[in-house]
């Protein structure tokens, strides 16, 4: 997996590999507006993902997703440190939970 030392480096260098659609979550599905595509949490994987931790503050703190749908488009999806907002559905949820090795 590759090491990105921020954010911006990271969708620079997701994009040059090819993960070039932006993701957001809404609710029960990851959707790309510009697309017109949204995908339920079975029909995508999340290949890798970057943790940032902001110098100032804990706001600052971000997780960026690699996806790849079962279609084959690629994108990413910009979170804060987890998914734990309302309305989210608990299999996206799971689906975007980072899970310690």
């Amino acid at each position: 997996m590759q090491y990105y030392a921020d954010l911006i480096e990271a969708i620079k260098g997701l994009k040059g590999r090819g993960y070039t659609l932006d993701f957001n979550i809404d609710k029960d599905r990851i959707v790309c507006d510009d697309e017109g595509v949204d995908h339920e949490p079975h029909e995508f994987d999340v290949d890798e993902y970057h943790r940032f931790e902001g110098m100032s503050s804990t706001d600052d703190n971000s997780v960026i997703y690699a996806i790849t749908t079962d279609d084959g488009k690629k994108g990413t999806l910009i979170t804060a440190y987890g998914v734990y907002s309302d309305g989210t559905s608990d299999s996206l949820i799971e689906k975007l939970t980072i899970k310690k090795h």
